[in-house]
Parts: structure tokens; sequence; C-alpha cells
């Protein structure tokens, strides 16, 4: 296969109008664990997996497992960027990210549809994140509910400049517009900057409770993360500030 050529088996789920795209890394078995989880759904989403340059067999195992779902491997690691290219391959109107470590509860897409359809200036919808199978809150939820932004009149819910990048789902048309994923901060706090230019083109970023995403991670924090997320909060405000 050559670089950015998607490999798609299988027809797609008639009536689908959100493609989730996952992105991975060298994490075959949760990503396989995440595939059997999004194929449970009950909107039976199409699928597209970016595979970022993994050597453990990711692309075999997917095809394998899970024949429907739309291969694109770039060939090498792309970052965040990968879920821009994802959704260059998404044939929906909206797209719904998630990690190789995460999902989406069931009639969560459904929700998200329905708000999207009917807020037009709605450009991406920051869901409600649980942590892991006994479904903790994630502190992020209480952050975005308490957004000083607030609430507009004709959104569905509060105003904000940040989201999970794994709980998030998109309208297509809004988020190529503003041009995806930016390939300078590639990874850890990448969304921030998304947010503002997702505001810049005329889209509202809005946290909306009732879309459930679930984050269940292996392992802590990795080494080096904080210090990333701080080069890329210095970026962000360089970049766009």
């Amino acid at each position: 296969m050559t670089a950015h050529e998607p490999r798609t088996a299988g027809p797609h789920a008639a009536g689908s109008r959100t493609t989730v795209v996952v992105i991975t890394r060298d994490r075959r078995d949760q990503l396989l664990h995440t595939l059997d989880r999004l194929a449970a759904l009950p909107e039976r989403p199409h699928v597209v997996v970016v595979d970022n340059g993994s050597s453990d067999g990711t692309a075999g195992a997917v095809a394998a497992r899970h024949p429907g779902v739309t291969l694109v491997s770039p060939g090498r690691n792309l970052g965040a960027v990968g879920r821009t290219l994802g959704a260059r391959h998404a044939r929906t109107p909206y797209v719904a990210f998630s990690d190789d470590d995460s999902w989406w509860e069931p009639g969560a897409l459904a929700a998200a549809e329905r708000l999207l359809d009917a807020h037009p200036r709605l450009g991406l919808v920051a869901a409600t994140v649980r942590v892991g199978d006994e479904g903790r809150e994630d502190p992020l939820n209480a952050e975005l509910a308490a957004s000083p932004l607030g609430r507009e009149h004709g959104l569905p819910g509060t105003r904000v400049l940040g989201f999970l990048a794994c709980a998030a789902v998109a309208r297509r048309e809004a988020f190529l517009e503003a041009g995806g994923y930016h390939p300078v901060v590639f990874f850890a706090g990448e969304e921030q900057l998304l947010a503002y230019d997702l505001e810049a083109c005329g889209w509202a970023v809005c946290h909306c409770p009732e879309v459930v995403a679930v984050h269940s991670p292996v392992g802590g924090v990795r080494d080096g993360r904080r210090a990333v997320m701080r080069r890329n909060a210095v970026l962000t405000a360089w970049l766009r500030r």
C-alpha cells in the first residue's frame, strides 16, 4: 500500500451519518478492543483507522478482525495530523474522534448528530468523558462546564476553547475549513489551537454533557508529556494570539 492510500473492505452501514476516526501506533490489542466497542454501537458508524507507522502488525490484525474498517497507512507517525487525514477520507457530514484506548457510549453519536443538525453554527461537540470500566468522571468535565465563555443563544451548551481530542464530534466541513490539527503542535494539548481556529472561522465549540465518550488509558502519563504540553501552550499562544 502506498502512503495515504486507503484500503476499504466491505460496505458502510446504511444510513450512518458519522464516521469515527481512530489514530493508533503500536497498540494493536488496545485498538482491536476499541474497534470491537465501536462495532457494537447501535449507530453502526463508519470507522477509519489511521495507522501512524505501527510495527506490531496492526494493519493485518485490523484487516482480519474488522474487514469493514477503512485503513489508512501514511507510512510514518503524523501525530494528531493523522486525525485530519482520517477526516479527509470520511464521506459523512460528521466525524467523531477516538484514540485506540477510547470509544463512545451507545447513543452518544446519535445525540451528537441531533445537536449538529439542530444548530448549524455548531462546529464541534466537546463530550463528557467517563474514565475506565467504572465510568468515573474525568476532571476535564468540570473544567469545561465552568468555562467563562458561558452559554450563548442558539447554541446547545457552554462555549469552550478546549476539549479532549478523543472525546469530540465535529462537523466535517467545519473541521476541514479550520485546517484540522496543526503539524507543528503534533501531540499533547493540540486541541486548543484547533478550537481557536474553529472560532476564527465562525464555528462554535460547545461542551454538551449528553454526548459521552469512554476513555480507558493504559499506564500513567508518559515521560515528558507535561513538558511537551507546556511547550505546545507557548506555541499555540505564539501562533494565534
